[in-house]
C-alpha cells in the first residue's frame, strides 16, 4: 500500500502555533515517504465546535504550502460507519451498554476505596458489564479483553507499554449525549481511509492504547505511530485552543513555518514557502532513514 498520512483538526477554532507543528509533521512525513497527505475535519464533538473554523483552517494550510490529496471529510458525515463498526462489537459481546453517570462511577470507586489523582479520568470500575439491572442505557463501552496491556512503538518515544484495565478501565466508544466518541470515529476513520502512518501531537500518546485494543476488535490494521514534541504556553501547559492560544498569524506564511519546523528539530530555511518545505522534506527522510525521525 501506498504510504498515507493525515491531519485531523477540530473546528473548534483556527489553527494556532501547537497544531502547525503536527500539521506540518504529518505533511513532511508523508511527503519524505513518497506517499499522500490526507486532511479529516474531526467535528465529531459538535457542541465545541465553532462556525466556519473547518474553511478557515483549510485556507490557513493553503496559505502554508498544505492541501489534502483527497477530498476533505467531515466526521459528522460518517455517523453509518462508526454505527456499523458498534453493531459488529455488540454482536460479538465486545461491547455493552453502560447505565452509569459520572457521579456513580465516582461513587463505586469511592466505595471500593480506589482513590483518584487530581486531573486524572476515572477509572471505570465495570458495574454494567453484567448487565443493566432495568436501568435505562446511557452510552456503549469497549469491553477490554484479559489481555488489555499493550505494547507498542512510537517512532519518537521509542518503546511504550499500558495496561488500559487498570488506567483506563472499558472505554466509551458512544456517549450518552448520543455523539461519537473520539476513539471509535478515529480508528474506523484511519482504518476506512487507509492510513498508514498517524503523525500527531505527543498529547495524544495515551490514546494509542485504546486504538490499538479497538483496532485488534473490530480486525482492523494498526498504522505506524510518530508523536511528535507540544508547543507550551506561558503557563507551561500545553497550546490549545481551550486554554486560549492565539491563532496562526499567517501574514508572512514562511515564518510561521519555520517556528514549526524549529520544534520538530529541523534546520533553518529561507526562500519561499515551497522551497522551505521542499528542503525539510530532505531533512526529514534523512532523520527517517537514520531511524530518528519519522515512523517506520
Amino acid at each position: 500500500m501506498k504510504p498515507r498520512g493525515r491531519f485531523a483538526p477540530s473546528p473548534t477554532g483556527p489553527l494556532h502555533a501547537g497544531s502547525l507543528v503536527a500539521a506540518l509533521a504529518s505533511w513532511l512525513d508523508a511527503r519524505a515517504r513518497g506517499g499522500e497527505w490526507w486532511v479529516r475535519i474531526e467535528d465529531v464533538d459538535t457542541p465545541r465546535c465553532v462556525a466556519g473554523a473547518d474553511a478557515f483552517i483549510l485556507q490557513q494550510l493553503a496559505a502554508c504550502g498544505m492541501s489534502s490529496d483527497a477530498p476533505v471529510v467531515w466526521q459528522s458525515k460518517r455517523s453509518a460507519l462508526y454505527q456499523a463498526a458498534l453493531d459488529r462489537l455488540l454482536t460479538t459481546g465486545q461491547a455493552y451498554p453502560c447505565a452509569c453517570s459520572r457521579s456513580d462511577i465516582e461513587a463505586a470507586l469511592a466505595a471500593a476505596g480506589r482513590q483518584r489523582e487530581r486531573h486524572q479520568a476515572a477509572v471505570y470500575p465495570g458495574t454494567c458489564r453484567q448487565g443493566l439491572h432495568g436501568r435505562p442505557a446511557r452510552a456503549w463501552r469497549l469491553r477490554l479483553p484479559e489481555a488489555a496491556t499493550v505494547h507498542w512503538h512510537d517512532a519518537r518515544l521509542g518503546e511504550q507499554v499500558q495496561d488500559v484495565a487498570a488506567e483506563v478501565g472499558d472505554f466509551v466508544l458512544r456517549r450518552a449525549d448520543g455523539l461519537w466518541a473520539y476513539q471509535l470515529a478515529v480508528v474506523v476513520d484511519d482504518a476506512d481511509q487507509g492510513i498508514t502512518h498517524v503523525v500527531r501531537g505527543a498529547d495524544l500518546a495515551d490514546n494509542t492504547p485504546r486504538q490499538i485494543l479497538l483496532q485488534r476488535a473490530l480486525g482492523l490494521p494498526a498504522p505506524a505511530y510518530h508523536h511528535v514534541p507540544l508547543v507550551l504556553g506561558a503557563n507551561g501547559e500545553k497550546l490549545s485552543k481551550q486554554n486560549g492560544a492565539a491563532a496562526l498569524d499567517l501574514t508572512e506564511p514562511l515564518a510561521a513555518l519555520q517556528a514549526a519546523a524549529a520544534v520538530l528539530g529541523l534546520p533553518p530555511a529561507g526562500g519561499s514557502v515551497a522551497e522551505a518545505l521542499a528542503l525539510w522534506v530532505q531533512a526529514w527522510r534523512r532523520q527517517w532513514q537514520a531511524g530518528a525521525g519519522a515512523a517506520t
